[in-house]
């Protein structure tokens, strides 16, 4: 069995490359880390690294395995898949209040991981619907088992949202403490430590992306040696045309195409159709099953990495109440209005932000069926892309680091608004790709592509897209991502009232969910449309963005100053 494993050397030397390419980067950012940070750095993001590669496994099937496992439609996956993802940003409100009122951190996150792992649990077991061999469609007992899947999302959404932002606070504690060990020695001192600040953040960050890079490749590798042992090779479009079948009773061509090459060379061709659909979907969501194995032992090895360094963590503590000034009738005028400035501008930017992550988190949905219908997957699974994201952060932060370090030496440092403007231009040329592309190979919509078998697709003077096109796309995003995201928790920490600091950054995580929550229309104009006019949204999306953000730089620079 340990052979047949290997012998999916593709997926495995492209994993051992991407790993072997990141070394110098983890070495680079540890050193850094060591010499200049908080000693508890390195222990919170490596517990971070571990729960992050255990929810990337999970987060780079979710859709796909939704679909392949109950049969769902694109679209009805995307909207649990959206939801699951709102409630990760919406939980993590409710876990910072209960760490800030219970005052345990550390417990918070403990409980964060316990609960992660029983969710993790639930989703290893491979439960299917049975009638008489053949799995079912409806019924009772499927419905049982979606809603015990959902319950299993929730688990770790809710242990996510205990776990994340509490982190992070302690995170935070780290450099206050750093900051204040360093004002004993002066004001330089001092300066020099706060910005230490912004690349301890993101150190911790690289390191969620380490876990992210490597995540992706567990559930293919799994699949594709689980199908081999049971002689069956992985192909993406096998699950729908085998829950089609066991629908409607129709072997069409592409079905009967499609079937021969999901078989191991030399082996039989099934004539039992209906066993054959029941068997490949029962072993192919199998494998995808046993793959959240490795997401609880991520989340096992987390759990004991923040047990056995806990001690070394501050931990937040309440404010101190402080002595009451009392201000004219003419300062209170002016603080109030400073204030609705703030805010006004916070919102302004808490609303380009929604539709930021509505675009970029189409990774996980309409990108991801995109890869898996129209880019060609023989060798490369369509959850592997997602690796591309993570993979980029690594490569392209020190880059776009020193990129704006020199423009700074230079005087022409970008601000913070332009750059998120900026962003949401980078992500509207990854859709403006992807539409060149579709209209150039006259791409249909996702339903009417999955139907065309080999003749009719030859006919029509259609093929599948090169990988690069996903490469391309992701290095757009990627881009665009790190222009925003990092640097939208900046302008959020820059403008918030000083009283208001913390209900600021919720309303983050707020806008991160509710972009979260609309992020299921992608598939459904993925499916509905010729999936240029799906891209055209996304790119329209993104091009009003930036034009509104850039109207109200000017305005935006004025209340940050």
């Amino acid at each position: 069995m340990l052979i047949d494993f290997f012998t999916t050397h593709r997926t495995v030397a492209m994993l051992l490359a991407i790993f072997i390419v990141i070394i110098p980067f983890i070495v680079y950012y540890v050193r850094i880390a060591k010499r200049d940070h908080p000693k508890g750095l390195i222990a919170a993001a490596l517990s971070n690294m571990g729960e992050r590669f255990g929810y990337y496994i999970m987060n780079a099937i979710l859709l796909l395995f939704l679909v392949s496992k109950f049969g769902l439609p694109d679209g009805t996956a995307g909207i649990i898949y959206s939801v699951f993802y709102f409630g990760i940003y919406v939980l993590s409100l409710v876990g910072g209040i209960i760490a800030d009122r219970t005052q345990n951190y550390n417990g918070t996150i403990q409980w964060g991981l316990i609960i992660m792992s029983l969710g993790y649990i639930a989703l290893a077991i491979p439960l299917f619907s049975m009638t008489n061999g053949v799995i079912c469609d409806g019924g009772s007992q499927w419905w049982s088992i979606l809603i015990f899947t959902c319950i299993a999302l929730l688990c770790i959404a809710f242990g996510n949202g205990l776990f994340k932002g509490n982190l992070q606070a302690i995170v935070g504690k780290m450099y206050d403490e750093f900051e204040a060990e360093a004002a004993k020695k002066g004001e330089e001192a001092l300066q020099e430590a706060k910005e230490k600040r912004d690349s301890g953040f993101q150190i911790f960050y690289v390191f969620i992306n380490i876990g992210g890079v490597l995540a992706p490749f567990v559930a293919p590798l799994l699949r594709e040696w689980w199908l081999k042992v049971h002689n069956f090779v992985y192909n993406a479009d096998m699950p729908s045309l085998c829950h089609q079948y066991l629908a409607n009773g129709d072997a069409t061509t592409k079905f009967t195409e499609t079937m021969e090459k999901s078989v191991v060379a030399g082996s039989a061709i099934p004539t039992d159709y209906t066993a054959f659909c029941s068997d490949y979907i029962t072993v192919f969501n199998q494998g995808i099953h046993y793959a959240f194995i490795a997401s609880v032992i991520a989340m096992l090895v987390s759990l004991i990495i923040f047990f056995v360094t806990k001690k070394k963590f501050p931990q937040p503590a309440k404010k101190a109440s402080v002595e009451v000034v009392e201000y004219t009738a003419e300062e209170k005028v002016a603080m109030a209005k400073e204030i609705k400035q703030r805010l006004y501008a916070l919102f302004a930017v808490l609303g380009i932000a929604i539709f930021f992550w509505l675009s970029f988190h189409q990774n996980g949905q309409s990108l991801s069926v995109f890869a898996r219908d129209f880019v060609q997957t023989d060798s490369i699974a369509p959850e592997i892309w997602q690796a591309l994201n993570p993979f980029f952060v690594i490569f392209l932060t020190p880059i776009v680091m020193i990129v704006f370090a020199n423009l700074a030496r230079k005087g022409k440092s970008i601000s913070t608004p332009r750059k998120i403007a900026l962003g949401m231009g980078i992500a509207g040329c990854a859709y403006l790709f992807l539409m060149i592309i579709s209209i150039l190979n006259n791409y249909p919509s996702g339903t009417e592509f999955r139907l065309l078998d080999a003749t009719e697709m030859a006919a029509a003077g259609l093929a599948k897209a090169s990988p690069w096109v996903l490469i391309v796309t992701y290095f757009f995003l990627t881009v665009a991502e790190l222009f925003i995201s990092p640097l939208g928790l900046s302008f959020v920490s820059k403008v918030a009232p000083r009283h208001m600091v913390g209900l600021c950054q919720g309303l983050w995580l707020g806008a991160t969910a509710i972009g979260n929550l609309m992020i299921w229309v992608g598939p459904v104009m993925y499916n509905a449309w010729p999936i240029q006019y799906c891209w055209l949204v996304f790119l329209a999306i993104c091009a009003v963005s930036m034009g509104v953000m850039l109207g109200m730089v000017k305005w935006l620079e004025r209340v940050t100053k």
